[in-house]
């Protein structure tokens, strides 16, 4: 059974253990490959690797809940076993929404890390909003509505 507050600080063993733990538990079938962090990953929960077997989890997903974190495991559990089941292991598949549901897995993980837009231009004759997360050139660039110059209308601080 998967114990309560030992993923606070989770580390690539731990987490190896508790895919293991799951894999068993709502699978019936063991997990023979590797898991581990992966810090690059930005805006996935994680990713399953088709080549290798391997799963690959974004840390940030540990600091938002630990029911998320094994949601974001039962996900990409679903396409290891479907995959090695020879089965259609896609997002579309109907055997992956069924698995999915089956195991009370995720479907979607919540915004990980905040995409706050910085820039907010206005054209200045027909007054359409543009929010942009960098600064951009007004000579050069136009309003894609009416053609019309933008003017920088505000500037936020992130």
């Amino acid at each position: 059974m998967i114990s309560g507050n030992r993923l606070l600080s989770c580390d690539n063993q731990e987490l190896q253990q508790l895919t293991e733990e799951i894999s068993l538990q709502f699978f019936q079938r063991p997990f023979k490959h590797k898991i581990t962090f992966n810090s690059r990953l930005r805006t996935t929960g994680g990713r399953y690797l088709l080549v290798t077997h391997n799963i690959e989890i974004n840390p940030l997903v540990v600091s938002k809940s630990q029911q998320l974190l094994v949601g974001v495991i039962k996900h990409e559990l679903c396409h290891y076993h479907l995959h090695l089941m020879g089965l259609d292991h896609t997002h579309r598949s109907l055997e992956f929404k069924r698995l999915l549901l089956a195991t009370q897995g995720v479907r979607y993980v919540p915004q990980l890390v905040s995409t706050k837009k910085r820039y907010i231009y206005v054209c200045r004759h027909c007054g359409q909003r543009y929010f942009r997360q960098r600064k951009i050139n007004t000579e050069k660039l136009v309003c894609g509505r009416c053609r019309g110059k933008l003017r920088l209308q505000a500037h936020l601080e992130p």
